[in-house]
Order: structure tokens, then sequence, then C-alpha cells
């Protein structure tokens, strides 16, 4: 184990941060995995009889381990600036490690929650990894090697196609269900050997004057607006990542009727890919500017929630009736017909369109389709007036939303989410070069936090509107103020700065240097 190396000694060499960030990349995903643990186990004890949760108490034990990972964060960056990435990141696994073994031990819902909040801690990795990984490397590469560690995020995908699988082994396809303890047990051990791995393997580097710096003035970059806004948008992109990674089970599963095995096959296609492309997220934030990357970011959530807020739906209206020309006395009435007084008034006879809501669909549709017909109000033998109403008009019009077209919408969403978790974080290093942790760790905060309220928000926003996609609303209305707020800061430094400052709102994103002089 190599001594503390402060910034002001010569730069890191290439082997040395490539092993840094292959360390810390490696040990992130484990971590994340373990954090994401109980959306496919506590739902099994669920679905499977174990415990008798309802819904409120399963959303608190998916969300509890979110909320301490997340508000742990500030903490865990404060100490990664003082002590190190080395030491900090092994201690924060082993100590999740222990509340992760007495999760087996769990027989009622106290138990669990109280075991959940303790592996929460493990969640906090992401403020230990991103200080440590920054030191490595320059600012014209920070923001891809933030976005290779940021590609730890996949772990969440490794939990939800893994996990079930290990689960139906462990209980015997389900005919020993107490088996479903050894799956935390494993996951404490592989958190415990990754923690030894890390403190033997890595090697400490410590921001220069942090084992120093006093804590107020560790704190004072918090006092910045800008933290704040880099905080919402991480809400955005990784707090809803985080929330629809596990809030689209039950989404497939009741919007689309799919078993909870495909519902996880398909949510995959949203987490896995995500998390990965945070690794370009970086790459094209070095490349093009941390700023620009944001705008593609924002405007392609705004397009694609906009899209997904068209609910799956079946609506019934009333449509164009049939009245008659001149009075007389209905002589017939059939479907297809009425007869008054010699005059025949076509109708259009309902049709079974073969589609429903709740249904399962033969053929493809894209678009709403509509279907229009009558039915008739008269009876032969009735004398009507001109102009009286024969047969009242009904409209129906389905959109079936399909699967796969949703799907491949979501996977375009979560692509550009992952290049925005990468994004907001390459401004970190650029404008806190001392306070990575901190600020890194505040931001981290808010974005865990929206993986902890997203859930119990659409839950809520479902129980009021009774519309599933009620969430996209939400991350619409959220895209929205992120891309206004950042643009309205834009405009203001160009007229601040009018008429060169267009000239540099990129270039401390695209070229290594010196900070900005100027703070947007």
């Amino acid at each position: 184990m190599a001594d503390a190396a402060p910034l002001a000694a010569p730069p890191p060499t290439r082997g040395a941060a490539a092993l840094a960030l292959t360390m810390s990349t490696l040990a992130f995903t484990i971590c994340f995995a373990a954090w994401m643990l109980n959306g496919v186990l506590a739902t099994f004890l669920v679905d499977r009889g174990v415990f008798a949760w309802d819904k409120s108490q399963l959303g608190w034990l998916i969300g509890i381990p979110v909320l301490t990972g997340s508000l742990a964060r500030l903490p865990v960056g404060v100490l990664t600036d003082r002590y190190g990435g080395r030491v900090v990141f092994a201690g924060v696994m082993l100590l999740s490690a222990v509340p992760l073994w007495l999760l087996s031990y769990a027989d009622s819902f106290g138990a669990y929650a109280w075991a959940s909040l303790g592996f929460g801690l493990v969640g906090s990795s992401f403020a230990v990894g991103i200080a440590y990984t920054s030191l490595w490397f320059g600012k014209n590469r920070q923001g891809t090697a933030l976005g290779v560690f940021g590609a730890g995020n996949a772990g969440a995908a490794i939990t939800s196609m893994l996990a079930p699988q290990l689960l139906e082994r462990l209980t015997d396809g389900g005919a020993d269900l107490d088996g479903w303890r050894a799956l935390p047990r494993i996951y404490a051990v592989v958190l415990v050997g990754m923690a030894v791995v890390f403190g033997l393997v890595a090697r400490t580097r410590i921001v220069a004057g942090g084992a120093t710096t006093g804590l107020r003035r560790r704190l004072a970059p918090l006092a910045q607006v800008r933290v704040w806004r880099f905080g919402l948008y991480y809400f955005l992109v990784f707090g809803g990542y985080v929330a629809l990674a596990q809030w689209l089970l039950p989404y497939y599963v009741n919007v689309y009727g799919t078993s909870l095995a495909t519902a996880g096959l398909l949510a995959a296609i949203f987490s896995l890919p995500s998390g990965v492309i945070r690794a370009l997220g970086g790459w094209a934030s070095d490349r093009f500017g941390a700023r620009r990357a944001m705008y593609w970011v924002l405007g392609s959530c705004v397009a694609g929630f906009l899209l997904l807020c068209v609910p799956r739906m079946e609506i019934k209206s009333p449509g164009g009736g049939v009245m008659a020309f001149r009075a007389g006395t209905v002589t017939e009435v059939t479907p297809e017909r009425v007869v008054v007084g010699g005059t025949s008034y076509a109708l259009r006879p309902p049709v079974a369109s073969g589609h429903s809501v709740g249904g399962a669909d033969d053929d493809v549709l894209v678009w709403p389709k509509g279907t229009t017909w009558h039915d008739p109000i008269v009876k032969v033998g009735d004398v009507v007036k001109k102009k009286q109403l024969l047969a009242r008009g009904t409209t129906q019009v389905y959109f079936q939303a399909n699967i796969w077209i949703f799907t491949a919408i979501l996977f375009a969403v979560g692509m550009m989410m992952g290049v925005g978790k990468a994004a907001v974080y390459k401004h970190i290093p650029e404008y806190f070069p001392a306070n990575v942790g901190v600020v890194g760790g505040i931001v981290g905060v808010l974005g865990g936090l929206g993986g902890f309220a997203c859930p119990i928000l659409f839950g809520t926003l479902l129980e009021a509107t009774g519309i599933w996609t009620s969430c996209w609303a939400f991350f619409l209305a959220l895209s929205v103020v992120c891309l206004v707020w950042m643009h309205s800061v834009v405009r203001r430094m160009i007229r601040e700065r009018a008429p060169g400052v267009a000239e540099h709102l990129e270039s401390a994103g695209a070229t290594a240097g010196a900070a900005p002089s100027w703070r947007a």
C-alpha cells in the first residue's frame, strides 16, 4: 500500500491511473448491485408469500437502502477528501457487509427494514469513487474517466437479471423458500472480498491540503446555487434512472400484462445500456463540453417523455349521429339502416375491433385507431319529426402504445440519461477541484433522493389519477424545468460577457487548462 500522494506531487503515470479507474469501477459495480438487492429480494418474498407485506411496506423496503446511501454521500465525500479513497471505499464495503449479512436473519418487517437501512450505506460508494477517480486524471480526461467509473450503475441490471435466477436455485424452485436467506449472505461475502482486494491493490491519493482543511471550508461550496442546480440535473438523470430501474417491473406487469420475469428482462433493456453508456457520456463531455452534452440530454428527455406521456388507452365518446331529413313513420330498423316514410338512412353497424387495453393484441399498431358506429334509438312504428335523431353515433379511439415501440423510446431516453449522469459530474472537478468529494457528495445525495422519492411520488400520482403514464408527465415537467434553468443561465452569461462569451461557453469542458474565470 502506497503512502498518500498529494496533488503537488508529480502527476500519476498512465498505469497508476488505469489501475485506480479499474479498481474503483469494479468496486462500484459490486456496490451498486448490492444497493439494488431489495428490488428483487423483497418482491420475491412477497410474491411467494414468505412475508405478508402490503404494497406500501414493499415500497418502503425498496426505497430505504436508496435513502441511506443517498444521505450518506455527503459525509462520506468529506471523509474521502480527508483520508483518501482507498481507506474510505474499503471501509464502506466492510461496514455495509455486516447489515447485509444480518438481513438473512430477518423474520419481520421491522427487522428487514433495519437491516436494509444499514446495508444501504453501500450506495454512498459513488461519492467515494467520484472523488477518488478524479484525482488520477487531468481535466481533459476526467469526463471520460468519471464516465467509465459511473458505468458501474450497470450493477442494477446485473442484480435484476441474476438475482431472480439465484433465488430459484437457492429455494429449489420454490420448494424450500427459506433458502432465500443465502442470497444476502452471498452478496455480503462478495462485498467483503472486494473490500479486501481494493484495500490491498488500490493506492492512496489525497487532494492537496485535504488532510488539513477545516470542515467549514470544505462545506463552503454548498452555498453556491450552481451546486444545487447540478443536483437538480442529477435528480433527473440519476434519480430517475434508479427509480425506473425498479418501477418498470410493476409498470410492465400492470400496463402490458407481462410476467414478472419478462418485465425484468424488459426493464434491463433500459437499465443496462443506461449504465454502460455513461462511459460514452464522459467522452462526449470531454470532446464537446459538458454543457453542450446537457443540452442534448435535456432536449432528448423532453421529447422522449412527451411521447411516453400518451397512455395505453381505449376511449369511447359521442360520434356523428343520423338525423331524419323529413318527418315520417319508421317502417324498418336494422343494424344497417333505418327506413322512415320510404327514405332509407344507412347506418354503420358495430364492428368488433379485437382491441382492448387489458387484452393481447395480435397486430402492431403505431398510431391511434378509431372506429365509429351507430346505435338506432327509434323503433318500427315511431313517428319522427324532421331533424330528429334516428341513431346515436359512438366513436372508439384505441391506442395500443405498442410494447416494443414503448421500450425503444424508453431505451433511447435511458441512453441519454446515462450520458447526462457523466455530463453532470464532468462539471464538478472543473468548478470545484479542491472539493470534489463534498460537492460530488451533495449532488449525489440529491440524485439518490430522487431514486428514493420518485417511486413514492409515482405511486401517489397513480392513486390520484389512475393513469400509469402520470410518471412520464412528472419527468416531462422536470426535464423542462432543468432545460429552461440551464438555458437561462447561459443567456445570462451571454448578456454579461457579450459579444464574445459564446466562444468560451464550452472551452472549459472541451480543453485542458485552468478552471474558467466565470461561473454558471
